[in-house]
């Protein structure tokens, strides 16, 4: 007969570990050179989290029907969920304390011993001890590595994430993640999938579109002055490909992938005043001034605060003439 135990592990892979965090782009103490997240035989141990309020301690085990994460459900999905719990309760209570407790009992949780949700003496001891190597659990076979795959998708241990995508997501990275197979390659294969998009993008602006490739180059790299009209375009493409990779001052591949789509989707008309701004200030043809404005340094016309503002003013027939002379001033550059 399967058990609850099997049946939570049948839609996940047999391999589940806990994983370091490793981020290339990160300064580490110079780990990072290494692939390192920790110096060797250095360990971090966690004890399972717990809340106390009005001197009632609380765990988050991930096995309490009655926490407000639980209660806050709607209807059908804590209906769902307490009998879920109840099921994984009542198995390790059979394994661990040779409690034969039915899930369906009205008096479920009075004939609960071991994992009864204020036994201090038993979620006391349950901690977490990681370092550089995986640490695998088998939650089908240990009883204890099921409690602490629970714990963890419940947020009772700080330093290990729910998945590497929740754990990219948070401010300050966890030093560990839990590794499931399906939802860490689904995370990889989304930056993947990206990275390959742009470059695919990259490929037909060199094939089709050289022109929309250069000002794409002199609004995303941050040294734009080094592109002229001269520029070999295989430059260019080298470049572009670099930035997608995550090899130039952004390291963050999905970042890099997601803004070069985001250029690539602009229309020429305002990719090429973004590129023309850019340059201008570094040009000096638009200045910065200790008010905090931009403006334009041969007639004294006052342009923006920011780079977006200053092309949404030479966008304005209004403004032609000064558009004029700041296109001749920057493409005198560029032609150069």
């Amino acid at each position: 007969m399967t058990t609850i135990i099997e049946k939570y592990q049948a839609n996940k892979k047999k391999q589940i570990a806990i994983r370091p965090m490793f981020n290339p782009g990160k300064d580490n103490m110079g780990l990072e050179k290494y692939n390192l997240t920790l110096f060797d035989n250095v360990y971090h141990e966690e004890q399972l989290a717990c809340l106390e309020a009005n001197g009632v301690k609380r765990y988050l085990t991930g096995l309490n029907e009655f926490a407000p994460e639980i209660k806050t459900l709607p209807p059908s999905e804590r209906d769902a969920k307490s009998k879920q719990i109840r099921e994984l309760v009542s198995e390790l209570e059979k394994e661990l304390a040779a409690n034969i407790v039915n899930a369906d009992d009205p008096e479920f949780w009075n004939k609960v011993k071991l994992l009864r949700p204020d036994n201090d003496d038993f979620w006391g001891r349950i901690s977490l001890r990681c370092g550089n190597e995986p640490v695998y659990l088998d939650p089908a076979k240990d009883p204890y590595d099921l409690i602490k795959l629970c714990a963890i998708e419940a947020g009772g241990f700080s330093m290990v994430g729910k998945s590497l995508e929740a754990a990219s997501k948070m401010a300050k990275a966890p030093k560990f993640y839990l590794d499931k197979v399906e939802t860490t390659v689904s995370h990889r294969t989304e930056v993947t999938k990206l990275r390959n998009k742009a470059l695919s993008e990259l490929q037909k602006l060199y094939d089709k579109n050289t022109n929309k490739l250069f000002l794409i180059a002199k609004v995303i790299d941050v040294d734009s002055i080094q592109y002229t009209k001269s520029t070999p375009n295989d430059v260019l493409y080298e470049n572009m490909d670099a930035f997608i990779n995550g090899l130039s001052v952004e390291k963050d591949k999905k970042k890099t992938a997601q803004q070069f789509l985001a250029v690539v989707d602009e229309e020429m008309e305002t990719l090429k005043l973004r590129a023309i701004v850019k340059d201008a200030a570094r040009y000096k043809v638009i200045t910065n001034k200790s008010d905090g404005m931009i403006y334009h340094t041969l007639s004294g016309s006052q342009m923006g605060r920011t780079p977006s503002d200053v092309v949404e003013f030479l966008k304005n027939p209004l403004n032609e003439e000064i558009l004029m002379q700041v296109m001749s001033d920057v493409e005198s550059y560029w032609n150069n």
